[in-house]
Formats: C-alpha cells, sequence, structure tokens
C-alpha cells in the first residue's frame, strides 16, 4: 500500500522531537552511569582497574565509530528502521551482559553490542530531525540536545537505586527493557515527504574482470564518499580540529567514568557520590541551551574556535580543583564548573567544524571525525586504569585528564591564530596588489587596454574589491560561473606570486 509521508515543520515534527530528545537521553545519556558499576564490576571478576576500564572505553567507541555504518543503513532502510533495529541491539547487548560469566563477554555485550544499537538510534534520529524541521532547525536541535542532559541527570539515580536491590546483574537486565523505549522513538519517526528530486538510476556497469580488485576498488569508493581524508590533508584548519579533539579526548570522558569511585574513595557516600554525576547532567539541562544561544550569536562568529579552546582549557584547569580534594562541598563545587566547561563544548564542538569545513563536505568531514574521536574514546579509559594500578592514586587520572585537556587546548588555540594571521597576511598582499593596478591604471590612462584573465570565484579569499560577497577561486577548482570577473593580468600575476600558485585559475 502506498505510504502517506509527513509534512515538514507540521504538527508531527514536535512529536518526533519529543522522541528525538528521549532517544538522545537514552544512548548518549548512558555512558555517564557505567561508572556507578565500576567498583561492584571490579570485585565480581577480580579485575584491575585497567581490565574494567574497557567497558566504557568500547561502548564510547562503538558509539562514535559506528558513524559512516549508521549511515549506509540510514540510506538503504531510512532512519524509522534504523532507529528501532539500534532499540532492538541496545536491548539484546543489555539483556546478554547480565548473563555474561566473565569481562571478556560484558566487552562484547554491553561494549560492542550495546555501543552499536546506542549509535544507530543516535544518530538516526539527529538525521530524522534535520528532515522534519527547515525553520526551525536550530531551535530543534537546542532542545533535543536537552534530552542528553535529563539522561546524564536520571541514569546515575535510576542505576544507583535498582544497584541496591537488584545488584548489577539484574539492573543490566532492567536496563535492557528501558532501550526498548527507542523501538518506540523510532515507531513515532514517519517518513517525511522532502523537496529533493529522486536521483536517476543509471545502468550498472559490467562486471570487472577481476572480483577481488573490484570490491577493493568499491571499498576506496565507499571509503572516499564517507570519510574525508582529501580534506584531511588540504584543510589545514580541519586537520588542527581533528587532532586537537583526539588529543583532548584522551582526557575528557575520564572524570564521567572515575567521579564516582573517586568520590567514594575519600569516603563519600555511595548515594551522594552518585549524586555528582547528576548535579553535572541538571546543570547541562539550562546550561547547554544557553551555550548554544551564545556561540550561534553574530557577535561571537568570529571568535568560536577561540572560545571551544578556552571550554577545553577551563575544563582541564577545573580537573586539578578535582585533584586537590575528595570533599563532597569541593566536589558539587567541581561538579557546577564542569558542567560549565562541558555545556561550552558540547554546543561548540559542531558548530566549529561547520565554520571549518564547507556545509556541502560537512557529512564526509563529520564521519572521519567521529571515527577518529571513536580510537581515542577506546583508549583513554584503559590508558587512565593502567596509570590507577600502578599508583593506586584516583588523584593522577584527574592529573592526567587536565594535562590532555590544557595542552590540546593550548594546541588549538595557537594553531587557529596563527592561521588567522598567516590568512590576513595573504588578503593583505593581494589588497596591495589591487591598489598597485589602480595606481598603474591612472598613470597610464583610462583608455590604454590591458589583458585580462578570467578568475572563477569558489573558496579561498575574500574579494578585497568588494564587489559582491562571493570568494576569490582556488587554483584546484575547474568550475566556471557567470559570476567570474575580468581581472587585469598584473594583479592575477601578484596574486599568483603572494599565494603560491603555480598557473593561473
Amino acid at each position: 500500500m502506498p505510504q502517506a509521508l509527513e509534512r515538514a515543520d507540521g504538527s508531527w515534527a514536535w512529536v518526533v522531537l519529543l522522541a528525538t530528545m528521549v532517544t538522545q537521553g537514552l544512548t548518549l545519556g548512558f555512558p555517564t552511569c557505567i561508572g556507578i558499576f565500576f567498583t561492584d564490576l571490579q570485585w565480581e571478576f577480580q579485575a584491575s582497574n585497567s581490565q574494567t576500564s574497557w567497558i566504557p572505553s568500547i561502548l564510547m567507541a562503538v558509539l562514535h565509530m559506528a558513524g559512516p555504518l549508521c549511515s549506509i543503513l540510514v540510506g538503504r532502510f531510512g532512519c524509522r528502521v534504523t532507529t528501532m533495529l539500534g532499540g532492538v541491539l541496545a536491548s539484546l547487548g543489555m539483556v546478554a551482559s547480565s548473563f555474561s560469566r566473565n569481562l571478556s563477554q560484558l566487552y562484547f555485550t554491553a561494549g560492542f553490542i550495546t555501543g552499536l544499537g546506542m549509535c544507530f538510534s543516535f544518530q538516526s534520529s539527529i538525521t530524522v530531525l534535520g528532515f522534519y524541521f527547515v525553520r526551525r532547525r536550530v531551535l530543534a536541535n537546542a532542545l533535543a540536545s536537552m534530552g542528553v542532559s535529563l539522561g546524564i541527570t536520571l541514569w546515575p539515580l535510576l542505576s544507583r537505586y535498582l544497584l541496591e536491590d537488584l545488584g548489577w546483574r539484574g539492573t543490566f537486565l532492567v536496563f535492557g527493557g528501558v532501550f526498548l523505549h527507542c523501538c518506540i522513538c523510532g515507531a513515532i519517526m514517519r517518513p517525511v515527504a522532502t523537496s529533493v528530486a529522486p536521483e536517476t538510476k543509471e545502468c550498472p556497469p559490467p562486471p570487472p574482470e577481476t572480483p577481488a580488485l573490484g570490491c577493493v576498488a568499491a571499498c576506496g569508493r565507499t571509503i572516499q564518499r564517507h570519510l574525508a581524508f582529501d580534506i584531511l590533508r588540504h584543510n589545514t584548519g580541519y586537520c588542527v580540529y581533528v587532532l586537537g579533539v583526539m588529543w583532548s579526548i584522551l582526557g575528557f570522558p575520564l572524570p564521567q567514568v572515575f567521579l564516582v569511585p573517586y568520590a567514594m574513595w575519600h569516603g563519600v557516600d555511595e548515594q551522594q557520590a552518585a549524586l555528582l554525576i547528576s548535579i553535572i547532567g541538571f546543570s547541562n539541562i539550562f546550561l547547554r541551551p544557553l551555550a548554544g544561544l551564545m556561540a550561534g550569536r553574530p557577535a561571537f562568529a568570529s571568535h568560536r574556535k577561540y572560545l571551544f579552546s578556552l571550554a577545553f582549557l577551563l575544563n582541564g584547569l577545573t580537573n586539578l580543583v578535582c585533584a586537590a580534594s575528595g570533599d563532597f562541598w569541593v566536589l558539587v563545587g567541581y561538579c557546577l564548573v564542569y558542567s560549565v566547561s562541558m555545556s561550552g563544548i558540547g554546543a561548540l564542538v559542531f558548530q566549529v567544524l561547520m565554520d571549518i569545513v564547507p556545509m556541502d563536505q560537512f557529512p564526509r568531514a563529520l564521519g572521519l571525525f567521529t571515527v577518529l574521536d571513536g580510537f581515542a574514546f577506546l583508549i583513554s579509559p584503559p590508558l587512565a586504569g593502567l596509570l590507577l594500578d600502578a599508583t593506586n592514586n584516583f588523584s593522577y587520572v584527574f592529573f592526567m585528564s587536565s594535562f590532555f585537556l590544557i595542552s590540546a587546548a593550548l594546541f588549538m588555540g595557537g594553531s587557529f591564530y596563527a592561521l588567522q594571521k598567516k590568512e590576513q597576511g595573504k588578503r593583505a598582499v593581494v589588497a596591495d596588489a589591487l591598489e598597485q593596478d589602480i595606481f598603474l591604471e591612472a598613470k597610464d590612462g583610462p583608455g590604454k587596454q590591458r589583458s585580462p584573465v578570467i578568475m572563477c570565484q569558489s573558496s579561498c579569499l575574500p574579494c578585497p574589491a568588494g564587489f559582491n560577497k562571493h570568494l576569490w577561486g582556488c587554483p584546484a577548482s575547474s568550475r566556471t560561473s557567470h559570476e567570474c570577473l575580468l581581472w587585469p593580468k598584473a594583479v592575477l600575476q601578484a596574486k599568483q606570486r603572494a599565494l603560491g600558485w603555480n598557473s593561473p585559475p
């Protein structure tokens, strides 16, 4: 039977927004409660800190690294089916983990399978939100991100309550039922009518003579389509962004994993220790939308990269305070300040990427970014666990977190400033060349003909003459358009020397 399509920006879009909020709370909010079970899992399996740390690290790594696979499933089956499939996988992973007899089984069930399901549900729900909201897309994304804060607030409280009565096995079994709510949220996400014209399918090419080479070529094309390695090679700003965030992630998730064991190590009651994570989540409910609104203001547009670096710097300095004292009220103050920096990072992480990479390349750049970040999430908790096993002191874990965050903030802030100065120098040289040509034209007289060269305007430098809002062209671009300008040859030759171009574009 023909399937009815929902209308974008309609009344059903707000129902989908509510489903997306619930999905984000169930998926992105869940990893923060793993620290509640850290001590119980250690005692159950007689494992070291490093061995136990692999559970949250695998969970968070798969949650980020499976993004390209989720994109393929969304393109093949749609957001609705992919979200429901993610809910089923997450539920199966938690139910199976409640019957685990060793840590290796927990790695596969609670780590890999649950992380894969959460990735499918989370990313497909974000994708469908972009189809349902067009005019109010910024508002919808800001409201949907509140679901993460609600999840961070409620998951630790629910975990502590169930752990006391049911133990960690019974709690994981209940969590399997909770994740089935992602299937209900996915069922709400009806297909939406879009204005995109359907693609015309061409006849498939004849099969290659060597199937192995054809398979390798197809895999290469798929990787190139979803992962922007070419942008990583040629866009210096994107390279700085990816390296800086990867380095910072080696320290960023550590407080969420080790804060509860650290507080209990200092004699804080178990209920109060679980409350610390909820304080972070509750503060984010108000701080994250506020940070998003401030970051979206035009006055901060040119400074977002530096605010992003400043948020990481504040996060690292805050961890030093946590390492200095384990008193409960000191930890409460730490959680409040940590929430401010965490909200700034969450509000700016994708906005800064949009400022660095053109929007037509953003999905590919985001795909590579999430995969590389997944490797950092995989390494971070076990590395801290090794340090904890060697020193038997939780304070060194927070010192380690501060080191990675502060060094990453200084690297990104300094690199972004150096790139900005370099760009300003190139623009100044181009402007000087233009002024020189205007002077020569006045000297030679208006009647003398000067040889023009066609210059395509794409995406390199702002037009120094201010003729329009389009940008100077790039020598790697072969496109031409009706908006090309005729520039005097002397100006272009000076411009080429300044920018290091070998031939006229």
